[in-house]
């Protein structure tokens, strides 16, 4: 159910919704950075590997270059996600009404879950070959 918004408060309204925009672009950049980071780190180690001990073969695995990859798609895609809905509220605070998204924060919750228990399961299973 749609709650009114008093004209005087929308001011308040617009620099709260900023600061959250911006809020969630600090998120993206720190989502995209870690899974960069994630992507480089499995090819680090086999280059450390291969110095430390030339002769031994190295397996690869490119699930650390996958979920790097997934985590920086997600981050892009929860940039535009953040832009539109900006752009949602500057238009619901416009029309004087508001009304929360649930279904947001679910779908980026699982979808952050989903990254995380994929690189648990990853470091739990190749545990023993390091």
């Amino acid at each position: 159910m749609p709650m009114e918004i008093p004209s005087d408060k929308k001011a308040t309204e617009y620099l709260a919704n900023e600061r959250t925009f911006l809020a969630w672009i600090r998120t993206c950049i720190a989502v995209i950075s870690l899974g960069f980071v994630i992507a480089r780190f499995g090819v680090w180690l086999r280059e450390l590997a291969t110095q430390i001990t030339p002769k031994t073969e190295v397996q690869s695995t490119s699930f650390s270059l996958f979920v790097g990859v997934a985590m920086m798609a997600l981050g892009s895609a929860l940039t535009l996600l953040a832009a539109w809905r900006y752009h949602a509220i500057n238009r619901a605070i416009d029309r004087g009404e508001f009304q929360a998204d649930r279904g947001l924060v679910i779908t980026v919750t699982t979808s952050v879950a989903l990254l995380g228990a994929a690189m648990i399961a990853y470091l739990l299973l190749t545990a023993n070959r390091m």
